[in-house]
């Protein structure tokens, strides 16, 4: 099977770019913005499993980095857009306190 992907990734200045980039490479992936990528990836069975196997038999990853994996997929009939860490996981959001306090609330 053949499904359409986006991945996120994030490693830090001392990742394995080169890694990544040559497996990005033989995928045809089409860059989509700063450390964003396109392509399609061919599968067996089931797609998280064999692209995390896939990219890490092919980069070598370290403590702290990350790749986010955004498909869609068939479910109760619907097609839905799903997304999950393969490599890593979710952190605070930068953005998190920026948004004003409801000032209207008691204290008591």
């Amino acid at each position: 099977m053949k499904q359409t992907v986006w991945i996120s990734y994030d490693f830090g200045v001392r990742g394995d770019y080169p890694g990544l980039y040559k497996w990005l490479d033989t995928k045809k992936a089409k860059e989509c913005g700063d450390s964003v990528a396109y392509f399609v990836f061919e599968y067996n069975s089931n797609i998280v499993a064999e692209l995390k196997k896939d990219i890490s038999a092919n980069v070598t990853f370290k403590n702290g980095d990350r790749i986010y994996l955004i498909y869609t997929d068939m479910k109760d009939g619907k097609l839905h857009t799903v997304g999950n860490f393969i490599i890593g996981n979710r952190r605070a959001a930068p953005w998190e306190g920026y948004a004003p306090l409801d000032e209207n609330i008691e204290d008591w």
